[in-house]
């Protein structure tokens, strides 16, 4: 057999005809009497294979492997996914059914890194029917095995397990957004008002657990929080933290809206019983309370979910002061703590949250708005956040709203 390259290189290999012939189609094609060659001197004692120079290493081990399938078993003789995709590829071309079989089943059974699924992607789909069930595991999945996945790890994600588990739980909680997000791809998973339902009930049960430990913590609110409980209630905010991003894209915000709001008293409570306290634990704690209040208070700042003015209100005479205070601790431990990395954080959170407290100001009636700025004049932490937008919005609308008022009254006049 003499192998050939297009860039010149021409090497000859001695094999057994009867060992070609009888496994390998191509090779009994040409080395039968109905070959339209075969009565040309020495045509039947050597034959011609063509091949690129990437392939040429394949194609001799394809040559050593006609041997060894005669003898049985050629499982242990592959040498990695790539090897094997190779001589799958010479096999295919030279119609070795044994060897093509033998490829098929270990490529199969193998796990691939992500450039050889890449490579897999490129070659086995022209193979045809023989090379298919390769491509098994990279087959769209239907949509009950999509919905049953999908809430087993949303139950997982929201079941508050042992810190043990905490990266199993972030895994999980990563994947589950990452089906919802739609990127060069559409989202995995489309929720219906079933998964939407099941979502929901996830939630409220993260919220009855974390409820029941802010409770656990006021009824010893004369001692400072245990250590263990910090750990719990720092995990509980994590997971609500996430949860937020799910619910935004599910579109169905309202209900942890009204869940935050309704606990938003015992927080600030039980976040107010280390108020002198900077260590990393309780700070990152604070951080986290005030990462999902921003979440909440955007949802409301830009009508996602609508509430009446007194429970805005609310909202903002709770959360105000307690950012206000807060905020220099957590610069301070992100300035000179050691373990400052553990505070990590969306740098646009404070930005984001701002902007959240001057919208919902400026949406409330002017009297009000006028409590909340006198008290922010007065206040010695008067740099964050900067309501310096809502002031000059209140003072344009008060200067003229006599004026504005008056004209709306003649004009109805006018009209009568």
């Amino acid at each position: 057999m003499r192998l050939r390259t297009q860039e010149g290189r021409d090497d000859w290999l001695y094999c057994h005809s009867t060992i070609l012939v009888e496994n390998c189609k191509y090779f009994a094609d040409r080395l039968s009497e109905n070959w339209p060659t075969c009565q040309i001197l020495g045509s039947r004692n050597c034959v011609d294979v063509n091949c690129q120079e990437s392939d040429f290493d394949y194609h001799v081990n394809f040559i050593r492997l006609l041997y060894v399938v005669v003898d049985g078993s050629v499982d242990d003789l592959w040498h990695g996914v790539r090897n094997a995709l190779g001589i799958l590829k010479v096999a295919v071309e030279l119609e070795c059914l044994k060897i093509v079989t033998a490829c098929v089943k270990y490529l199969e059974a193998m796990t691939w890194e992500e450039s050889e699924e890449e490579e897999i992607l490129k070659i086995v789909p022209r193979m045809g029917l023989q090379a298919e069930p390769i491509l098994a595991r990279l087959q769209p999945v239907n949509q009950l095995a999509i919905r049953n996945i999908f809430l087993s790890a949303i139950r997982f994600a929201t079941s508050s397990p042992p810190l043990a588990m905490n990266d199993l739980k972030s895994s999980a909680q990563e994947q589950l957004e990452y089906m919802l997000t739609e990127d060069d791809d559409a989202p995995l998973l489309i929720a219906d008002d079933n998964i939407k339902y099941e979502v929901k009930e996830c939630v409220k049960r993260l919220f009855s657990r974390f409820n029941n430990s802010l409770i656990h913590l006021l009824c010893g609110s004369t001692e400072s929080l245990p250590e263990v409980e910090n750990v719990s209630v720092k995990s509980y905010l994590t997971d609500l933290s996430w949860v937020c991003q799910i619910l935004s894209k599910l579109e169905i915000m309202r209900d942890f809206v009204e869940y935050w709001f309704d606990a938003s008293e015992r927080i600030v409570k039980v976040l107010e019983l280390e108020q002198g306290s900077s260590t990393t634990e309780v700070v990152e704690i604070k951080l986290r309370a005030i990462e999902v209040t921003s979440k909440v208070l955007e949802a409301i700042a830009y009508g996602t979910v609508i509430l009446p003015t007194a429970r805005r209100l609310q909202v903002l005479k709770l959360w105000l002061p307690f950012v206000r205070v807060t905020k220099p601790v957590i610069d301070s431990a992100m300035t000179n703590c050691e373990d400052a990395a553990l505070l990590k954080m969306d740098g646009e959170m404070w930005q984001s949250l701002e902007s959240s407290f001057v919208s919902i100001i400026l949406a409330l009636p002017s009297g009000d708005q006028a409590g909340l700025l006198t008290e922010w004049l007065e206040n010695e932490n008067i740099r964050y956040p900067d309501l310096t937008e809502a002031f000059e919005v209140w003072c344009y609308r008060s200067k003229v709203a006599r004026r504005r008022l008056s004209l709306l009254e003649d004009e109805h006049v006018m009209t009568q």
